[in-house]
This record gives structure tokens, C-alpha cells and sequence, in this order.
């Protein structure tokens, strides 16, 4: 199942994107800008294969909500999101408002 909402952070609007997956979910939150995922994020393959497209991005690992994704610290991030000020460890929301 496949459930997509707005929320707002600080008042700033964000899109949460869960699919629920056999054993698993598939959770996003993002903006025009960049976006925060689950552990499925491949940090390195951003960083290496598709960095022409400066993609800005972080995971954070051991999440099953969408709340528990704001609320984690972010465990790998893309180069281009360490260029605007977000840092491995930072919490994924304070992380988005970064994207703004």
C-alpha cells in the first residue's frame, strides 16, 4: 500500500511518501530540494555513480514511521547535503529545514 500526505515542519510544507513493502516499509519525506529516507537510500552510490546531479540527501537507519524518520539522526548524508549545512547525526527534521 502506497500512502502520500503533506506535513508541515515549522510550518513548511514537506511530502511523506510510505509504501508498505512484504517485511519491510519504503519511507520518504521531501521538498523541491532534496528529501530524507529510510536505510533502503544507497548514500554512496548518490555520492560516487550519480554525483553530477547533486542530489541532497540523507538516511537514517532502523525507522518503521515517517515520525520515527524526523526524529532520527541522520546516519549518511550526500556530499551536496554536507555543502548546505546538514551533518551525519543531525535529526531528519532539522535536516529538511536545511532544504529550504
Amino acid at each position: 500500500m502506497l500512502e502520500m500526505s503533506p506535513i508541515l515542519i515549522d510550518g513548511i510544507p514537506f511530502t511523506a511518501v510510505t509504501l508498505r513493502l512484504p517485511k519491510t516499509n519504503f519511507m520518504a519525506v521531501f521538498n523541491d530540494n532534496g528529501y530524507i529516507m529510510c536505510g533502503a537510500l544507497d548514500v554512496a552510490l548518490l555520492n560516487e555513480k550519480l554525483a553530477d546531479r547533486k542530489i541532497i540527501a540523507g538516511r537514517a537507519v532502523g525507522v518503521r514511521t515517517i515520525d520515527q524518520l524526523l526524529d532520527a539522526p541522520l546516519e549518511s548524508i550526500t556530499h551536496e547535503a554536507y555543502a548546505i549545512g546538514i551533518e551525519t547525526g543531525m535529526k531528519g527534521r532539522d535536516a529538511l529545514l536545511k532544504m529550504v
